[in-house]
């Protein structure tokens, strides 16, 4: 495992260009205003995407984090596509890593094809699929914590207890992702996991600085 600050988990965006452009905006604008708010993981995902189209979107939002973050606190994955994380590393955006679902490429595969220092993080839904992708993982992205529609394929939900248990069964850190909103945020970290990542809870949010400022409050157990 690759040693970073895991308080960086703590609120995982992942994007969703359906979402945003729903609530008026464009993905590039949605993390802007997120990274203005604090947020300090984004995950760039588009399943129904083009490759050209993909790595289009992974520039813009590497430009906008560069820009933003001159410091490189923030960690900017890309969704599955190991190609497209290469692609972009190598047009010198700020690309941390991939992360990868138990049905793309193997992570042992992706670990030989990326740069030294690269983070993976991996999707586990059950006990096997985490000792599997435990040699090779950075981070675990663990779920559903509730059924979500921004995922069709989707594995069952786990609930808060099910998450909590694979998390405890692994010293490597882990999020949570799949509905969740600020209200569980609290829940999730005295549960022992490093995050929650979300997707509605800021892509559609009518004001995703504040809708960003809240979900971290929620998990600092800040009250207004």
């Amino acid at each position: 495992m690759i040693e970073f600050d895991t308080e960086t988990l703590s609120i995982y965006l992942v994007t969703d260009a359906d979402q945003c452009r729903t609530a008026g905006r464009s993905v590039a604008e949605t993390v802007q205003a997120a990274v203005e708010a604090g947020i300090r993981s984004v995950q760039v995902r588009a399943k129904d995407a083009n490759t050209g189209s993909f790595l289009a979107e992974v520039l813009e939002v590497g430009e906008i984090i560069r820009r933003m973050d001159s410091r490189g606190e923030t960690l900017l994955f890309v969704n599955d596509r190991v190609d497209v994380a290469l692609a972009a590393h190598n047009h010198g955006a700020p690309i941390a890593g991939v992360h990868l679902g138990h049905t793309d490429l193997p992570a042992a595969a992706a670990r030989e094809l990326l740069w030294p220092g690269a983070l993976i993080g991996i999707s586990v839904n059950d006990l096997d699929q985490l000792r599997a992708a435990e040699p090779v993982a950075d981070y675990f992205g663990i779920g559903p914590l509730y059924p979500t529609p921004t995922k069709a394929d989707a594995e069952p939900a786990l609930g808060l207890a099910g998450c909590a248990s694979l998390a405890a069964g692994t010293a490597i850190p882990a999020v949570t992702i799949g509905g969740v909103k600020a209200s569980d945020l609290p829940g999730i970290r005295a549960a022992g996991l490093a995050g929650g990542a979300v997707v509605s809870a800021i892509c559609a949010a009518s004001d995703p600085s504040r809708a960003t400022a809240d979900l971290l409050d929620a998990w600092r157990g800040v009250n207004r």
